[in-house]
């Protein structure tokens, strides 16, 4: 898989699809109406509310330009049912060496990865590690705190 493509789960696309589509049809037009009520209180060089707005409005067309770069560019992974081999979109559950703490991660695409959602990166250290591995399978992590030693506990 070249470095450069960009993966997405199709749980991802839906989720990029929604924000875009908040974005588009919620928050694109309401800052519209807060700028308009800005530029209507008059001096703009002092005016907190118009340049509150016009930062925020920047802002959403960045995203929306950038969801929509993504969406056109985006390689989508769809999983043709269980697999006991690790791939994008498959939940891992897995183990560090010497504890008995199991740890559960979602493999996806580069952008839609979310460590506080579990979802990890196909890209990052542990994630492309974890690619191709199968369930029992014990593997090593180069982590900038150092090797750390992992088994896959499950594959689903």
């Amino acid at each position: 898989m070249a470095s450069d493509e960009t993966f997405l789960t199709k749980e991802g696309e839906a989720e990029l699809r929604k924000e875009l589509k908040e974005l588009i049809e919620v928050r694109r037009p309401d800052l519209a109406q807060k700028l308009k009520e800005a530029v209507a209180q008059g001096d703009l060089k002092e005016n907190a509310n118009y340049h509150d707005a016009k930062e925020k409005q920047a802002f959403t067309e960045g995203r929306i330009q950038h969801i929509e770069s993504i969406l056109r560019n985006a390689t989508i992974v769809e999983n043709s049912g269980p697999s006991d081999e690790v791939r994008i979109g498959s939940t891992v559950i897995i183990r560090e060496d010497g504890t008995d703490e199991d740890e559960e991660y979602k493999i996806v695409g580069s952008a839609e990865a979310n460590p506080q959602e579990r979802k990890i990166s196909h890209e990052s250290p542990i994630g492309a590690a974890l690619l191709g591995k199968k369930k029992g399978k014990k593997f090593k992590v180069e982590t900038p705190g150092g090797l750390i030693k992992f088994k896959v506990i499950d594959v689903k």
